[in-house]
């Protein structure tokens, strides 16, 4: 079993489902692929994974979801671990978002809604690249 994780963090299940598919095809089974449909189920996930010992290398995060945005929920995340990659995903970041996780959370890329296949492949893999 894969020992590192990339985490998909979306509102909307369907984005989720793209995302694992694309990640799958473009990266086999060296990564276990996680998601969350919340930023709250996402800091869940996190702490489950640290404490089996996986590494979390990159997460995806959408901007605008309910409960918690995505740049705040980079910012807390970035607070207990600030090696993990993160991306943005979004449809609708205005550039304070943006500028915030960028500052406080040290973000890694944007990703815009609709992504290609390719931008996601080019992303992931330039971020995996910072993480090893």
């Amino acid at each position: 079993m894969a020992n590192a994780a990339i985490l998909c963090v979306d509102d909307e299940s369907i984005i989720l489902e793209s995302l694992n598919e694309q990640l799958e095809k473009c990266f086999g089974p060296d990564y276990l692929y996680e998601t969350a449909e919340s930023a709250e189920e996402g800091l869940e996930i996190i702490e489950e994974l640290i404490k089996d010992e996986i590494k979390i290398l990159i997460i995806v995060a959408d901007w605008l979801m309910p409960g918690m945005n995505g740049d705040e929920f980079f910012i807390k995340v970035h607070e207990k671990y600030p090696s993990i990659v993160k991306i943005m995903l979004t449809g609708q970041a205005n550039e304070g978002a943006i500028n915030r996780a960028k500052e406080h959370a040290d973000l890694f890329a944007v990703l815009y809604k609709p992504w290609s296949e390719d931008e996601l492949f080019n992303i992931i893999k330039s971020g995996l690249g910072k993480n090893e």
